[in-house]
């Protein structure tokens, strides 16, 4: 199942995003309306040919370069799990987080529940949650009782990308757990990482073949006239009369 997503740094089903940084940390945020609620965040890593390497879980907390926070089993006030990646020091070409609802309120019954990843250096030390060092907050908002926000692939290159899928699996009522869908979350971003998405690189393009001038912003001064603005969000300070393109409006790019 597909669901639409809203928060900061949220990309397209399909889009990737280069991964920068030597600790990777994933987070999982809930808070239960009435119900007792359990989620479990979880990392499946996945060899080339989509085979099982190993997991971190509630159920292994450390292993393959990484360490998670523990279990949580009930949220009236919130609650947050995390994982660790030293990504220097992962096996096999995927890593994909994963929130399960183990037991409670499902993604559309809590009264908010999100996901998201940091990216630090190793010697960095701080709070869980550090706002300078996030990448990406979604909520988690969708039907089923698994979620897939997205997955990270290490390229022939040797680096790291963000690959957003945008996932609900159906699941099971209760104690879903990465061991038990394993072979389904395989299958799952096996067809995603195969098909040919239509990519905004290329919309850009199209773009810049009728556009007098392109020009690649890194967030100094803008121009005084008007442009069309493709990134995250609207910078402050751009022409009002604008065309300013962002994930929220990302389809207008396509030719009708």
């Amino acid at each position: 199942m597909l669901a639409t997503t809203s928060g900061l740094g949220v990309l397209p089903r399909g889009s990737t995003s280069p991964v920068e940084g030597e600790l990777l940390r994933f987070f999982v945020y809930w808070k239960q309306t009435s119900r007792t609620t359990d989620f479990d965040l979880s990392a499946l890593m996945l060899n080339a040919d989509y085979s099982t390497h190993s997991w971190l879980s509630y159920t292994a907390l450390t292993g393959v370069g990484g360490e998670h926070s523990g279990d949580i089993t009930d949220a009236p006030d919130g609650a947050s799990e995390f994982i660790n990646l030293r990504l220097d020091a992962v096996p096999g070409t995927f890593i994909v987080p994963q929130v399960n609802v183990f037991s409670g309120e499902g993604f559309d019954e809590v009264e908010e529940s999100f996901f998201g990843f940091m990216l630090r250096d190793a010697e960095q030390r701080g709070r869980p949650f550090e706002p300078r060092t996030v990448r990406m907050k979604s909520e988690l908002r969708g039907p089923g009782r698994v979620a897939l926000p997205l997955a990270f692939q290490r390229g022939t290159d040797g680096r790291w990308r963000a690959k957003w899928l945008h996932l609900y699996l159906t699941g099971t009522p209760t104690s879903n757990q990465v061991e038990g869908n394993r072979v389904s979350v395989a299958t799952l971003l096996r067809g995603i990482v195969a098909r040919d998405h239509l990519t905004v690189r290329y919309l850009a393009d199209l773009m810049a073949d009728s556009a007098t001038t392109v020009t690649r912003w890194e967030g100094g001064s803008l121009p005084d006239e008007p442009v069309t603005y493709l990134g995250l969000e609207r910078p402050e300070g751009l022409h009002p009369d604008s065309r300013v393109i962002t994930p929220g409006n990302l389809r207008d790019l396509i030719p009708a």
